[in-house]
């Protein structure tokens, strides 16, 4: 590998830029009592079509258009191989291999050399080779370039978007919105680092459509978005076949991590609410974000994954409420019905200003809620989509299931996946209640960012091999549950 790929790989970062200093925040008085707050409906941008071009807003370049496509797709459908041999993966027995057990504390086998114990993969001395090594491996990467193209789009256009009275509204002064545009930055190295391990048909940047019309839907929605863009790589990235890409990614994706915590902080969440991350099924992350591409250049790439339908949390509850278990019941206090759509932001009772500890929920580095967003017991109402809705680029690709009726709620999160029953009420709407479970000690398995499925089946898998669930998917959601 040249010297080029590694100067190509690690772009260097733009400069902060230099702003005023921000008013400050405005205060408000504690309200005597936390009662039902109303509703505010989303606004819906202007639709048009054509080419990606760039303009300076701001001081910060982003595209022109963010909104639907409107054309007609000449191709549907996720690509395929040459053939598909099976209808799923079979189950199997433990690998007659993996019998390792170490009773003694020390190396049991000769060592190659000194201070190296035997075993270990790319530890032979091999020349690395930082390329895609399987069908796998290039279908993921992808998936992931398809992630940091968005991100890097999505950072710059609220930048370019709202004005500094804006964002000093929102508690976010000019070196909050440095940090934010060195985030877009770190995309830069990011796309160029897995453009480079892809190849020439790497996946191109395309036209986004975006849901928020306020500073604090775009922070939400960020902390969405980097959600799935992290746990989507923590689910494949020990499955590739190359371990020089999953080395590289690991050091990327390890910056999302980071980054997702930064905008939990932004949004007034807490930004660690859990013992492990969690990792996702490639599919489960595709789902997630093709609503949010409108079209791509032409022979963009397209990706092997499926597209499961959207699971519809009509109680999901509003991070932006000082009480949110006033959350409206009907779905009506998320800006839209996409997936990862963030919480509607102007509400009465709003916690953003609020200068009560356990309430407010302005950007901060930590903050305690007095009344969670959820907790065992609680009851979540569902509305799920039929299959065959077009989604993704130019609305090329087709939502899909092969699961029976749905029976179950599937919770991933941390290391683990839990089930509760599913009470279906009429025509693809139904309802459960939130779980309780540890994974060790004190540590509640449901917090944070997660997602959450219907299922025809509770089948038991683990951390290794969570896309043995995807055939008995119906349908596939985003649950703000801490």
């Amino acid at each position: 590998m040249t010297n080029s790929f590694f100067a190509a790989a690690a772009l260097l970062l733009a400069p902060a830029l230099a702003a005023p200093a921000p008013a400050p925040a405005p205060q408000v008085t504690a309200p005597a009592s936390f009662g039902p707050d109303s509703q505010v409906s989303a606004s819906v941008q202007p639709s048009t079509t054509g080419y990606r071009v760039e303009v300076n807003e701001n001081g910060y370049n982003s595209a022109t258009y963010h909104g639907p496509y409107t054309g007609t797709p000449t191709t549907i459908g996720a690509v395929d191989g040459p053939t598909t041999l099976a209808a799923s993966i079979p189950t199997l027995p433990p690998n007659p291999t993996a019998t390792y057990y170490n009773t003694k504390g020390a190396p049991l086998n000769p060592m190659p050399a000194p201070y190296t114990p035997a075993g270990g993969l790319g530890t032979n001395g091999s020349l690395p080779r930082y390329m895609v090594e399987s069908d796998f491996d290039f279908e993921s990467i992808a998936l992931g370039l398809y992630q940091e193209w968005i991100e890097l789009d999505l950072f710059h256009d609220g930048l370019a978007r709202f004005t500094d009275a804006e964002f000093d509204a929102a508690g976010l002064g000019p070196e909050a919105r440095s940090l934010i545009e060195f985030m877009a930055d770190q995309e830069t190295g990011h796309a160029t680092l897995l453009t480079n391990m892809l190849g020439e048909r790497a996946p191109k940047e395309c036209v986004y459509d975006y849901p928020y019309t306020t500073v604090r839907e775009w922070i939400d929605f960020m902390q969405r978005l980097t959600r799935f863009g992290e746990s989507g790589v923590w689910g494949f990235i020990n499955h590739l076949d190359s371990r020089e890409v999953g080395q590289l990614l690991a050091q990327s994706i390890a910056t999302e991590a980071r980054q997702q915590q930064i905008f939990r902080q932004m949004s007034g969440l807490t930004p660690m609410d859990v013992w492990f991350e969690n990792g996702w099924p490639q599919s489960w992350s595709w789902t997630m974000l093709a609503p949010y591409v409108s079209y791509c250049p032409e022979n963009t790439t397209r990706l092997a994954w499926q597209n499961f339908p959207t699971l519809h949390i009509l109680n999901n509850a509003n991070i932006n409420r000082y009480s949110p278990n006033d959350t409206a019941q009907d779905g009506s206090e998320t800006v839209g019905p996409r997936i990862a759509d963030p919480s509607v932001s102007n509400v009465t009772g709003s916690c953003e200003n609020l200068n009560v500890t356990g309430y407010g929920c302005g950007p901060a580095v930590a903050h305690n809620k007095s009344e969670p967003l959820s907790f065992p017991g609680k009851k979540i109402l569902f509305e799920w989509d039929a299959p065959g809705q077009a989604v993704g680029p130019n609305n090329s690709y087709v939502t899909a299931t092969t699961a029976g009726a749905p029976k179950f709620v599937g919770w991933s999160q941390q290391l683990n996946l839990t089930y509760s029953p599913l009470t279906v009420t009429s025509n693809n709407t139904g309802y459960t209640y939130q779980p309780e479970g540890f994974v060790y000690g004190n540590d509640g398995i449901i917090n944070g960012t997660m997602a959450v499925m219907l299922t025809d089946l509770d089948l038991f898998v683990t951390p290794f091999n969570t896309s043995m669930l995807n055939p008995h998917i119906v349908a596939l959601g985003l649950y703000q549950a801490g």
